[in-house]
């Protein structure tokens, strides 16, 4: 017997909801779940602050689980990206304007981190980064993590905490630069704006445009000489470029005085970037680049006559050479062949024992002044003591100090003005070795002194060191 479609029992019967009844019953209860949604959503938490507008304060999120513990998840930190350099340097960018926004500028130090800029004779890069932080690690340990070196850059950075580093003190430092800012990316149609948004606060005696001693630099000077003029001009309009009128200040003075401006170096590696930074000019060089040039006097019978022209010039200010330099005076020249060394001694009227097995040149060959002895420079002794004692002989760094530090303990000369080569490795300590050898020898004997050291422009795989006698102890 078949089951009727609609049986009239009402209790076994379901009864069908009509499409209508459907959709009120859909309505009503998304009408349900919004009310009970913006009940949740409007309940404050316990200051009074509304949960969907309270923003939220910290890094971790509050997840709850299952069994209704509360976990925190910390948000993953990003990776780190960039070369060693770019992390180092990467700190806050400039705030430019919208015109420049296509530069990338990157600020260059924090509140315990120094960048400091330091030129240097291309090749010597490695050196120089190494001798700064040395003499930095010398007051305290540094921290920070060096960049890299650029190899025949001729420039390189460092990074160090808060300790001073004294420009007379560095013998590969060229200039001594505290960097604020590094540009990676100028504008080709304007890099004046974001330049001028870049500089550090502070007004400036000298403006001083640079490149890299290298043969790649030296094809930008054409764009500095341009370029110059427009910053300054942008300087003086702000009220920021003002003329030193007494920018004589002798430099490797490492006296920290600030009486005069400091000075404002925009650096370029290339025509796409710039280095911003300023320099102390009481403990930086006070030529621009760092670059002493002298001009080769045609007498002169070799070009060797430059370094001890730009070591005169460097090491002593003008009131120094005329009361250490003068005429009557006497001098000893070791390794005085072909005589560029010479040359410069007898020009100032300084008698001159000229001493090397080989010939003079020139007119040092036959000069009144000049009296030339065919002897070993290692092996000559003054009849009596002179004032001068000069040496370019080559020969191992560690041999030449202590031939310097017989001629000061045997009181034969006053001031001695001497090369040191350079070996093809471990430059700095061999340097450390032969100064400190020097500095030992001259203590041990109670002989007051002073020396310099410096790579000059004119050296070349080379130092070149002044040493005078101040007063007995």
């Amino acid at each position: 017997m078949r089951t009727p479609k609609n049986p009239k029992n009402p209790q076994t019967a379901k009864p069908r909801r009509s499409q209508t009844q459907k959709n009120i019953s859909s309505v009503s209860a998304r009408s349900d779940a919004r009310r009970s949604e913006a009940k949740t959503t409007q309940k404050t938490d316990r200051s009074g602050v509304s949960a969907r507008n309270a923003a939220p304060q910290h890094s971790e999120a509050k997840i709850q689980t299952k069994n209704n513990n509360i976990v925190s998840a910390k948000k993953e930190a990003p990776r780190r990206t960039g070369t060693k350099l770019t992390r180092l340097l990467a700190v806050a960018p400039a705030k430019i304007p919208a015109a420049a926004s296509a530069a990338q500028s990157r600020s260059a130090g924090t509140s315990s981190l120094t960048h400091w800029l330091l030129y240097c004779r291309p090749g010597f890069e490695k050196d120089c980064a190494q001798e700064a932080v040395a003499c930095a690690r010398a007051q305290r340990p540094v921290l920070a993590e060096q960049p890299n070196i650029v190899a025949d850059s001729g420039y390189a950075i460092v990074v160090i905490n808060e300790q001073l580093l004294s420009y007379r003190e560095l013998i590969f430092t060229r200039q001594l630069i505290r960097l604020h800012r590094t540009i990676d990316t100028l504008p080709e149609r304007d890099r004046l704006t974001p330049i001028l948004a870049a500089l550090p606060p502070g007004n400036f005696g000298a403006l001083w445009l640079e490149v890299p001693d290298t043969n790649d630099g030296k094809t930008l000077s054409a764009f500095i000489r341009r370029f110059q003029p427009l910053l300054e001009d942008a300087l003086r309009e702000q009220g920021r470029l003002l003329d030193d009128m007494n920018d004589s200040v002798h430099p490797s003075t490492g006296s920290g005085r600030t009486e005069k401006l400091q000075r404002l170096h925009i650096f370029f590696p290339d025509k796409a970037s710039a280095l911003i930074g300023t320099s102390d000019p009481y403990n930086s060089s006070a030529s621009i680049m760092g670059i002493h040039r002298q001009s080769m006097p045609a007498e002169a019978p070799s070009r060797s006559t430059l370094k001890l022209a730009e070591a005169i010039d460097v090491f002593l200010d003008k009131s120094e050479q005329t009361r250490l330099l003068r005429s009557g005076m006497t001098a000893v020249d070791l390794g005085a062949a072909p005589g560029g060394w010479t040359w410069q001694m007898v020009k100032r009227g300084i008698r001159v024992t000229a001493v090397d097995n080989g010939d003079m040149k020139g007119a040092m060959a036959k000069h009144p002044l000049v009296e030339h002895m065919k002897q070993d420079g290692f092996k000559f002794a003054p009849r009596r003591a002179v004032d001068w004692m000069i040496c370019d002989m080559v020969e191992k760094p560690a041999k030449v100090a202590e031939l310097v530090g017989n001629w000061f303990v045997s009181g034969w000369c006053k001031h001695a003005i001497f090369n040191l080569k350079l070996p093809m490795k471990q430059r700095v300590s061999a340097l450390d070795s032969a100064l400190g050898g020097i500095r030992s020898r001259l203590d041990m004997e109670g002989i007051s002194y002073k020396m310099i050291a410096k790579q000059l422009y004119h050296d070349r795989e080379e130092i070149t060191v002044f040493l005078t006698k101040t007063r007995n102890r």
